[in-house]
């Protein structure tokens, strides 16, 4: 294999390259994740040791007592179960970075991926808000951990009125660490059509819809994103959010990273601090993408936890070049 000797390499990318080695790196040393059942609400823990890292809810998660009367009357058909999502999505101090139930959007629910505009048989309807289609679990779901990483593989299937399967999802939520103390969550979804004519938009084509944090309340919250312009190579883009959490002592990161082989990469940028809700987008606006069947469409993003002052863009180079080498 040709090697580039060091000295013809900027030192921007010995930077990059010296952290992206730290950043292939295991979690930290003695450090043991997992993915158990949890026994009392049936949902998925990933746990480092004994912290929580996240919850995936695959099972129906249902309005809590009280919630649905303190919703606005015009939004309270939006407060209805969810399931396959994530919630909560934990800090390096054990805060949490996500809600759920909230007042002001019931459908907003922790980091969650979905679609405010999916056509069939020449209708609209809302999976993002929870509007006549819906990801209901198959039962089929796999936890396996070793080698450094827990990680949950669920099936789903998209119900039609509660009704019609219409695509089969496979999610795979992938947790470990990065090597210097912070955490990666690297996020697989595969979905497949299994009917004709089914596709994905964004409101309106144009506005929000894909990848989906909403998160939990933040002090001193900066909403962040990069992308290269379209000649780099490689063109690198990611957002985040960073703040002090309630219950965090120091401030943490929350950084998210799309994988170059995502149809329309890079997404567009959405965002809504007053919410705070952001997002990387799929697919690109004025696009309705078609789902055809028994052709998978594949769609990776990173999520990347850590603690302290915001990352530096060479970190933030290296983690997203990290991502792109990552199974």
């Amino acid at each position: 294999m040709h090697r580039i000797p060091c000295a013809v390499l900027p030192a921007r990318w010995l930077a990059v390259l010296a952290l992206f080695a730290v950043a292939l790196a295991g979690p930290a040393a003695g450090e043991t994740l997992r993915a158990v059942k949890n026994a009392d609400s049936g949902q998925v823990d990933i746990l480092a040791d004994d912290r929580p890292v996240l919850t995936y809810n695959y099972h129906a998660v249902e309005p809590p007592v009280g919630y649905v009367e303190r919703v606005h009357a015009g939004s309270r058909k939006y407060a209805v179960s969810r399931s396959n999502y994530i919630h909560p999505l934990y800090g390096p101090g054990g805060e949490e970075l996500t809600t759920d139930w909230n007042i002001d959007h019931p459908h907003h629910r922790g980091i969650y991926w979905a679609w405010p505009e999916v056509q069939y048989g020449g209708e609209l309807a809302d999976l993002h808000a929870l509007q006549r289609v819906f990801a209901r679990p198959t039962g089929k779901i796999a936890l396996r951990n070793g080698d450094g990483v827990a990680e949950v593989v669920a099936e789903n299937r998209w119900m039609w009125n509660d009704a019609t399967p219409i695509v089969r999802e496979l999610a795979t939520i992938r947790a470990g660490g990065d090597g210097s103390g912070g955490r990666v969550v690297d996020l697989r979804f595969e979905l497949t059509a299994i009917a004709d004519g089914v596709t994905l938009a964004r409101r309106g084509t144009q506005h929000y819809g894909g990848l989906n944090p909403r998160l939990a309340p933040v002090q001193s919250l900066k909403l962040t994103h990069h992308a290269d312009p379209p000649e780099a190579n490689p063109q690198m883009a990611w957002q985040a959010a960073t703040g002090v959490w309630r219950g965090g002592e120091q401030p943490a990161c929350l950084a998210i990273f799309e994988h170059a082989d995502n149809p329309h990469y890079p997404g567009d940028y959405i965002e809504y601090p007053n919410l705070p809700w952001f997002q990387a987008t799929f697919p690109k606006a004025g696009v309705r993408h078609s789902l055809e069947k028994n052709k998978p469409l594949v769609l990776r993003y990173r999520l990347w936890i850590r603690s302290g002052e915001p990352p530096s863009e060479t970190e933030l180079r290296a983690q997203w070049q990290s991502m792109q080498t990552s199974t």
